[in-house]
């Protein structure tokens, strides 16, 4: 098949000979080639990944920030280009899409603005689903209503009985770390993401001290680190591993046998459905990175660039083989 050609493993090694340490405090690990040759380039090995994809049904996850747009300083301007939100349209025309992002869901959805595509917001603790199923959760996380097409959707929320906490917490960290100045606490309904890229350097120590003497008060509440950011999040178990989990129930349920996940996604949140992915030795794991990282992703893109090549390649693929 004839797909867009990009850069060989061996330039990608010229380019990127030896790691560099990345903003959000990942571990310098060597040459970013020894790490390829762990996590070989999902474009390089796109054939054999197709190959092994062959009869069966894929399910496309993918992360937003980062992964379908770059990593900017104003989280609150993360826009996709168009050219990517196409790549994306076309994946959904040809399997079944989720986005899956810390962001809330209906940032998420005004980013994408596509409605062939579920949402998956804060972690997995806020899903949107076409058609409810039976088999998967507890009823009492799921809330059924019509869209605007008047199509029966349902929202699935597993930590909805801590939103009051959430929102208390947010109103406590905006009042408390404006003496900060670019500090943003980002409101993404069933958490909290405190963002730092634009603090500077001798005030972000105190920020994180602002967080964590707040958050004494919530012990059961959790503190994670992404890029540049603090997340909070509430003391349920659920994450994106355990929602991709649930979209899968999902499609099996209504019909779509031999389904395999593929995962794109450049967060340490991510590692969660490479977890799964892994552990069920089914599907395919994507790590968004130009820096030699601790992963357990099976396959590497360096950017949404590349991310933006391998999904117009999937859609391609899934033509062909269609029309075949």
């Amino acid at each position: 098949m004839g797909f867009p050609q990009s850069p060989t493993q061996e330039q990608k090694m010229e380019s990127f000979s030896r790691a560099r340490l990345e903003d959000n405090g990942d571990s310098i690990l060597g040459s970013y080639s020894s790490w390829l040759r762990e996590h070989p380039s999902a474009l390089c090995t796109f054939e054999g990944i197709m190959k092994k994809a062959e009869g069966k049904e894929i399910a496309v996850f993918l992360d937003y920030d980062g992964t379908l747009s770059q990593i900017v300083d104003n989280p609150d301007q993360a826009y996709m280009t168009e050219k990517m939100r196409c790549a994306v349209r076309e994946v959904a025309d040809c399997f079944p899409t989720a986005i899956v992002s810390g962001r809330c869901r209906e940032k998420v959805y005004e980013f994408v603005q596509l409605n062939n595509v579920c949402y998956a917001g804060s972690h997995g603790m806020d899903i949107s689903i076409p058609l409810a199923s039976s088999k998967s959760q507890d009823n009492r996380h799921q809330t059924r209503a019509l869209d605007e097409k008047g199509d029966e959707i349902v929202w699935f929320q597993p930590a909805q009985d801590f939103l009051d906490t959430v929102q208390e917490i947010m109103r406590l960290l905006k009042e408390r770390t404006t003496r900060i100045d670019s500090a943003m606490v980002e409101d993404n309904k069933f958490c909290i993401s405190v963002h730092y890229r634009c603090v500077d350097e001798k005030d972000v120590g105190k920020l994180k001290q602002i967080v964590e003497s707040t958050m004494e008060a919530y012990p059961t509440y959790r503190i994670t680190c992404g890029k540049k950011v603090m997340e909070i999040r509430p003391p349920v178990e659920w994450d994106k591993g355990r929602a991709i989990e649930f979209l899968l129930e999902s499609l099996n349920a209504n019909g779509h046998c031999n389904v395999l996940p593929l995962y794109i996604g450049d967060d340490d949140t991510d590692e969660d459905a490479f977890k799964v992915i892994k552990r069920t030795k089914h599907g395919f794991s994507i790590i968004v990175s130009s820096v030699p990282r601790e992963t357990v992703a099976s396959y590497s893109l360096r950017d949404p660039n590349e991310v933006h090549s391998f999904l117009t390649n999937l859609a391609k693929w899934k033509r062909s083989a269609s029309s075949s």
